[in-house]
């Protein structure tokens, strides 16, 4: 089972309002650059609920789903 998992994120938002996620910061305070960005859509988080504006990235070669619901940023994470 999935869960929403609410982290924080540096991102920019440029002069037409686009926002680009830079990096994301971890629980344990280390932060981790967005390498790429490969999907910019609309979407509904199918494993753990919620939707909002969902970005394929590339982070630490690994490829996550990036989610910005209203004003807050969340991933998918596994329940322990």
């Amino acid at each position: 089972m999935q869960h929403k998992h609410y982290i924080q994120v540096i991102a920019i938002f440029n002069k037409e309002g686009k926002i680009t996620p830079l990096s994301v910061i971890a629980d344990n305070g280390l932060t981790y650059s967005v390498d790429k960005i490969t999907q910019i859509i609309n979407a509904a988080s199918l494993k753990s609920g919620g939707a909002g504006i969902r970005y394929t990235c590339h982070i630490s070669g690994h490829i996550r789903y990036l989610y910005l619901e209203d004003t807050r940023w969340f991933i998918e994470k596994k329940e322990n």
